[in-house]
């Protein structure tokens, strides 16, 4: 990446940056917000580009190829760039674009009904107190929303998501932001969330890796290996966790810390494949696609 130096083809109160990918090249509209409309990118090297430069008036980016041993030299248009992000909308509307179904879909309404039930729930579900209303909800309540609306993030990817709100004005004003409105939080969900969900080959190469082939050639996880790896490997997860989850996943209540052994062998079988995994616990919809029949590769 690289900061366009001022130019007089932009908009004079927006910066500018140049960037390459794998293969290709492209240019920016500072800040970054998430905004598609305000970002184009082309390929220039088909084999892969190896490194970018900028000329010192902002107009020519340059890039260099690597097995093509060839350099091109682009005329950056950031008028034409700043027309697309204009055609594009202003305000919300390019987010609410990005969500299925737009500003009038049924993901937009779920995501108003959450968010309204966040604003009642912080003021007690129960009072009968005046309601003060208010537009923000509190930061700490973005990993309930994200869950609730089907985005299950690690706790890395939701301390990045606070950090991020957190930090966004403290340049500006030295104070943490500790509270999100509803447009904010759209923002948030549209640029974190994955592009696409869990894809039926990669729960296959997992079990595939972590799990031993039975006499019909589908892979498990003995249950006990499976516990242990939650709790030992990547962010770890306590028993009590663990119980907690899986209580709520196949719909036990009332499980107390003392019992979670027996509640374990109740709930999981001794050997746990992908199908069972998949339908029976995470609660996905049994998949019309039988499973590969191959054998997993050395690692």
């Amino acid at each position: 990446m690289a900061i366009l130096p001022a130019s007089k083809d932009g908009d004079p109160n927006s910066r500018y940056m140049a960037y390459i990918t794998q293969d290709k090249v492209g240019i920016q509209i500072l800040p970054l917000d998430g905004n598609p409309h305000k970002s184009f990118a082309m390929i220039c090297h088909s084999t892969g580009v190896s490194t970018l430069a900028c000329s010192y008036d902002g107009r020519y980016a340059f890039t260099a190829g690597g097995q093509d041993c060839t350099v091109f030299s682009w005329e950056l248009n950031l008028s034409s760039l700043e027309a697309s992000a204009g055609l594009g909308g202003k305000d919300m509307l390019p987010f609410y674009n990005l969500l299925e179904g737009g500003r009038d879909g049924p993901l937009f309404r779920e995501m108003e009904e959450y968010f309204y039930y966040c604003q009642l729930q912080n003021q007690d579900l129960d009072t009968m107190e005046t309601r003060l209303v208010s537009t923000r909800i509190p930061l700490a309540d973005v990993p309930f929303l994200m869950r609730a609306l089907g985005f299950y993030p690690t706790e890395q990817e939701l301390e990045d998501m606070q950090n991020e709100v957190k930090f966004s004005r403290y340049a500006e004003t030295r104070n943490y932001v500790t509270d999100i409105d509803l447009e904010e939080f759209i923002k948030l969900y549209v640029n974190h969330r994955p592009a696409s969900g869990i894809a039926r080959q990669e729960l296959c190469n997992a079990f595939q890796v972590l799990g031993k082939p039975d006499e019909r050639g589908i892979y498990t996880i003995d249950r006990d290996e499976l516990l242990e790896l939650l709790q030992a490997r990547g962010e770890h997860m306590t028993e009590d966790d663990l119980a907690e989850c899986f209580t709520t996943l196949v719909g036990i209540s009332g499980v107390g810390a003392s019992c979670t052994e027996s509640v374990f062998e109740s709930m999981l079988p001794p050997e746990i494949s992908m199908e069972t995994f998949a339908t029976d616990i995470l609660g996905f919809s049994a998949a019309t696609q039988e499973l590969p029949q191959e054998h997993g590769h050395d690692l």
